[in-house]
């Protein structure tokens, strides 16, 4: 790994967006649960048990890349790869129980479009981690990864919403293709990883096994693969609720 300082900008990022993710995370459940009926301080407990357990998962995580284990890549199977599949793990039981139940119904869907955002500038410090020869350029925009396109769309797409000048089907539409190229460079990055070496020992990926950038899968990749499937499940309630009114006794009569 070549030298780098916590005080670089495009390293900094890698402190502050986590940060962030896990404070929206923190208001995304405050207000899910007062919008399910359930009472200020309730809600507030809920609150305060996700963003304390966000906060013990990315020390624990900057314990494992400090202690250098996520770095034994000759380990079978890797610590790393095991890391990595846990994160799809994690991210699909968020999505799918009772948190993302109650964020599908209460969060409005451009709110949750618009948190995709954050994938905008992270690509930009990771392409600048490149300059820096820290990260392979297959996981870049001048290479084999796209997700910029995804935060860049997710902005226009929130504001076309909110205004009431898109709906749901553009919504399917950038969620299915973000998705997509979210899984894409999930692939390049582990198959960028020492243990499988499929674009050359130049172009390995190794700086995520090291802090800050740890929290990029810890933190980042989750968040998105996380905002993916809850959007998936905000569509299916909004589609079931209009297809409920259509059904309703009183739409039958008029």
């Amino acid at each position: 790994m070549p030298p780098y300082q916590w005080s670089d900008p495009s390293v900094t990022v890698f402190v502050v967006m986590p940060l962030v993710l896990a404070g929206l995370f923190a208001a995304g459940v405050w207000w899910a649960w007062r919008r399910t009926g359930e009472s200020p301080a309730v809600a507030e407990r809920a609150a305060i048990g996700a963003i304390l357990g966000v906060v013990v998962w990315m020390v624990a995580t900057a314990a494992a890349a400090y202690s250098g284990v996520l770095r034994e890549w000759d380990r079978t199977p890797p610590p790393f790869l095991v890391f990595a599949f846990s994160m799809v793990a994690l991210s699909c039981a968020l999505a799918f129980g009772t948190v993302g139940r109650r964020i599908a119904v209460a969060v409005p869907l451009w709110a949750l479009v618009a948190v995709q955002s954050f994938r905008f500038p992270l690509e930009l410090a990771m392409h600048r981690l490149y300059e820096r020869g820290i990260m392979p350029i297959q996981m870049t925009y001048t290479g084999r990864n796209f997700d910029i396109l995804t935060g860049i769309a997710a902005i226009v797409v929130a504001v076309l919403v909110v205004t009431g000048r898109a709906g749901r089907g553009l919504v399917a539409l950038w969620n299915i293709v973000g998705f997509a190229l979210l899984a894409n460079i999930v692939i390049v990055a582990i198959l960028s990883t020492p243990r499988f070496r499929y674009f050359g020992d130049e172009q390995t990926n190794v700086f995520v096994a090291y802090m800050p950038f740890v929290w990029l899968p810890a933190v980042m990749v989750p968040a998105a693969l996380t905002g993916h499937l809850i959007i998936f499940r905000a569509l299916k309630h909004t589609g079931g609720s209009r297809q409920q009114a259509a059904n309703s006794p009183q739409r039958r009569e008029t």
